[in-house]
């Protein structure tokens, strides 16, 4: 997948005139790229669409529309775009209650080290984490971090002729393993060259 530049993006007025069904788009084609593992941890998975839609919504909020404020935001947001073997993924640790929040995140230091995918009939594929900072310290890890799933050509290719693919985490304090549903693995094999 190819990165976004200035050109794919839509002018602050432009963008105000479409937003609503712009919006209506993206959020109906995250609904297949969102993989819920247990009750308490999510994976979004990102691509071009889904990106864009941030970049967007940073300009419109942030009132960006100096050519450096919209290039610090390409370059923010562009890794989040697959590179046609892998998939990138926003990974959320959820709990409604803040101090539930407060004591499972303390409980769950390198969770994000801890999440894979697997193709059928291959190998797991741990999750690269937060290449760009770290998000946890020796108390806590955050609830939100960035994931890359680097893919074997031999996974590409299970995964085009239509194999299952699975998702889990194998940390000591929250271990679950799940297939994922049929659209949302359609939705992630369009992510692969």
């Amino acid at each position: 997948m190819s990165h976004l530049t200035p050109e794919d993006l839509y002018s602050l007025e432009e963008y105000a005139k479409i937003r609503g069904d712009f919006r209506a788009k993206v959020m109906a084609h995250k609904r297949d790229r969102k993989v819920e593992i247990g009750g308490n941890a999510t994976l979004y998975f990102e691509d071009r669409l889904t990106v864009q839609y941030q970049i967007q919504e940073m300009l419109r909020i942030e009132r960006i529309f100096e050519p450096e404020g919209i290039a610090d935001e390409l370059a923010a947001y562009n890794p989040l775009i697959p590179d046609g073997s892998n998939w990138k993924a926003t990974f959320m640790v959820e709990y409604p209650d803040v101090e539930e929040r407060r004591a499972a995140l303390a409980k769950l230091i390198g969770i994000e080290d801890k999440v894979w995918v697997q193709v059928q009939g291959l190998d797991k594929v741990f999750a690269i984490a937060d290449e760009d900072l770290e998000r946890e310290d020796g108390t806590k890890t955050s609830s939100v971090h960035f994931l890359r799933f680097e893919l074997t050509p031999e996974m590409v290719s299970a995964l085009k002729s239509g194999v299952d693919v699975s998702v889990g985490i194998d940390h000591p304090n929250y271990r679950r393993t799940l297939t994922v549903a049929e659209a949302s693995r359609t939705s992630l094999v369009q992510d692969l060259d």
